[in-house]
């Protein structure tokens, strides 16, 4: 069983950055692509960025594009969220994800993120 443990979350104030990790139970190379989503209290959750390990092929959610930098250690399983300018409504839960090639789906359980002055 694959195991995502996120850490890294916190209090931040706008303008401020963080940098979320998520440590993978098993090569991240095994995976398709690898991710970080949101949840913000009363709403869906919500694809915030993703990665290709084999190609570093990333993309962005437009809310973050320019802020948010999507990255992976491969040599230490670990994926990464630089999260700069942080403005109040990126306060939520985020959330590791990966996706295999035979579609099998992986979540952390989540750190908190919260932006507040």
């Amino acid at each position: 069983q694959v195991q995502l443990v996120e850490s890294g979350g916190g209090l931040v104030q706008p303008g401020g950055s963080l940098r979320l990790s998520c440590a993978a139970s098993t090569s991240i190379l095994s995976f398709l692509t690898v991710g970080w989503y949101r949840q913000i209290l009363g709403k869906e959750r919500e694809w915030v960025a993703s990665i290709y390990p084999d190609s570093s092929t990333t993309s962005y959610a437009d809310s973050v594009k320019g802020r948010f930098t999507i990255s992976t250690d491969n040599a230490k399983n670990t994926l990464y969220l630089q999260m700069n300018s942080l403005k109040l409504e990126d306060t939520a839960v985020y959330y590791c994800n990966s996706r295999t090639w035979s579609r099998d789906e992986y979540w952390g359980q989540g750190t908190l993120v919260t932006v507040s002055s």
